[in-house]
């Protein structure tokens, strides 16, 4: 075939193809759900609430999930809070608010806000000043599973200071959603977390990538907890066999082996009016021993089930590269391009290809 004929060929199907884009977007489903981002997804960027609410306009967002309280650069009181608010409503964001553990026997517990308590009714009250109908704590991470007592203990300590705060969360109108951290808890033990504190004021904030983290397929992970799910900090997650286990690495959305359009489908059907947040912190693996006696220590009362779906997943899954800044002066705006290459990759997923988001 002369290469003018190949040429053109390949012309006229180039053509073809973008003419056809916009009807399959045009086709696309539109599933209402809310889609914004975790201000942890750009952590590099050091922005403050307003700069945060300025990228989420900018990436044509619905909300924001500010889940520490360092963007509000030590202006914490009601009055200033409301001005934050206000600035994203100015701007069609709506806002969440998270903060870290209120476990006080968790090894990650900090007394930057006091005691536990403390530390929730603040963000409470902080919360119910933002518009936020939640306020994102945490229990702590995996090393949790291996304290005095196991994950048991230390749930039973984080339901005591819930508990404490019921009142106050009640009044405020301010629910309380409890993520699943960097593997302290399993979907099944989160749930009975919630129900020993009680659901008419104690959620969930369910993280996806962290549920690989706990040995879990997220999707079976968000169809134990989906009736307490109250806000998201969402991933995709790539995992593959290794001599040693199963190796993890998150990945922006559609990067990983997460079956992504089974997983809204469930949301959509399950978790009605809860918005989906982006929570990429992609780049680096985290290594699994399943196959060493010792590993198991953390997880005595471990389920096939749950292993059985992780495995499932490994198989799909293939190696990948961590990024790897360069080092010297760049290093900081490597990553910060990084960050927000993923976190713009991740949102353009699902609105494009899972049909998720309501701003247009």
């Amino acid at each position: 075939m002369p290469a003018s004929q190949t040429s053109r060929r390949g012309f006229i199907t180039a053509v073809a193809a973008l003419a056809a884009a916009p009807l399959a977007a045009a086709d696309l489903r539109r599933r209402g759900i809310p889609l914004g981002f975790d201000n942890f997804a750009v952590r590099a960027m050091k922005w403050n609430a307003r700069q945060l609410i300025d990228h989420a306009e900018k990436l044509r967002c619905d909300s924001l999930f500010i889940t520490d309280f360092g963007p509000f650069e030590g202006r914490l009181d009601d009055a200033s809070l409301g001005d934050i608010r206000r600035y994203g409503e100015d701007r069609g964001i709506a806002l969440g608010l998270g903060s870290w553990s209120i476990c006080p026997s968790s090894k990650t517990f900090k007394h930057d806000w006091g005691c536990a308590e403390e530390h929730l009714a603040v963000g409470i009250r902080m919360a119910k000043a933002l518009g936020s109908p939640a306020f994102r704590v945490i229990l702590g991470n995996l090393d949790d599973r291996l304290s005095d007592g196991g994950i048991e203990a230390r749930i039973a300590d984080t339901v005591e200071v819930l508990k404490s705060q019921r009142t106050r969360a009640i009044d405020s109108g301010v629910k309380i959603a409890v993520e699943n951290h960097a593997g302290d808890m399993q979907a099944r033990e989160l749930k009975t977390l919630v129900e020993a504190a009680g659901p008419d004021y104690v959620g969930v904030n369910f993280d996806s990538g962290n549920a690989c983290w706990a040995l879990e397929d997220p999707l079976s992970a968000l169809a134990t907890v989906a009736p307490h799910v109250l806000t998201t900090s969402l991933r995709d997650t790539m995992l593959w066999e290794s001599a040693d286990g199963v190796t993890a690495q998150w990945t922006a959305m559609g990067a990983g082996c997460t079956d992504l359009p089974a997983f809204f489908d469930l949301f959509e059907q399950a978790c009605p009016g809860v918005t989906v947040h982006i929570e990429t912190i992609s780049g680096f693996p985290r290594s699994f021993p399943i196959y060493e006696r010792d590993f198991w220590r953390a997880y005595p009362d471990a389920r096939a089930a749950d292993l059985a779906g992780l495995l499932a997943l490994a198989k799909k899954g293939r190696r990948i590269a961590p990024f790897t800044p360069p080092a010297g002066d760049g290093r900081q705006q490597a990553e910060q391009e990084y960050q927000l290459g993923e976190l713009e990759r991740s949102i353009r997923h699902c609105r494009d290809v899972l049909g998720v988001g309501v701003r247009a």
